[in-house]
């Protein structure tokens, strides 16, 4: 009778809710919540982590010209959803060496500035011309992340 007990408890219930959320979470939900991010990470594979992210950012730059003109959330922003989702997943793929280089934390404060931008893009998915507008933004700051990469390759 009291095994019952336990189980009508409000703070167990609490308790495991948040154990399964800690868990989704620490195990990389982009997979979960953008199943898509994972096929565009294995499309970009490349020989190293920099030049898998070197190719989604060329992904990403055609994505983010496609959607160029577009409303709410069609074909070009989910696909520039899901790359971006794959790029953040790609910064792990870096050796130390390479994490190491000014280079590099340029590259990690360029993603940062993408973060700020595509949610402000999220924001203006269905007006235009705020839309286009942080587009455009992150587009150029794709080229700038491109060349970072491309530095920390040498």
């Amino acid at each position: 009778m009291e095994r019952a007990r336990v189980w009508r408890r409000p703070q167990f219930f609490i308790l495991n809710f948040a154990l399964v959320i800690a868990l989704v979470a620490s195990a990389g939900c982009s997979y979960l919540f953008y199943p898509r991010a994972g096929e565009f990470l294995e499309k970009a594979k490349g020989a190293s982590g920099i030049d898998t992210m070197v190719n989604l950012t060329t992904m990403l730059e055609a994505s983010a010209k496609a959607a160029h003109g577009g409303q709410g959330y069609d074909a070009a922003l989910n696909d520039l959803h899901n790359q971006f989702h794959a790029l953040h997943d790609a910064f792990c793929g870096v050796t130390n060496e390479q994490a190491s280089t000014p280079a590099y934390g340029k590259a990690v404060t360029i993603n940062k500035e993408l973060w700020v931008i595509f949610k402000r893009l999220w924001k203006y998915r269905n007006e235009q011309p705020g839309r286009d507008t942080h587009l455009d933004l992150f587009a150029k700051r794709i080229q700038e992340l491109r060349e970072s990469l491309q530095a920390v390759k040498g």
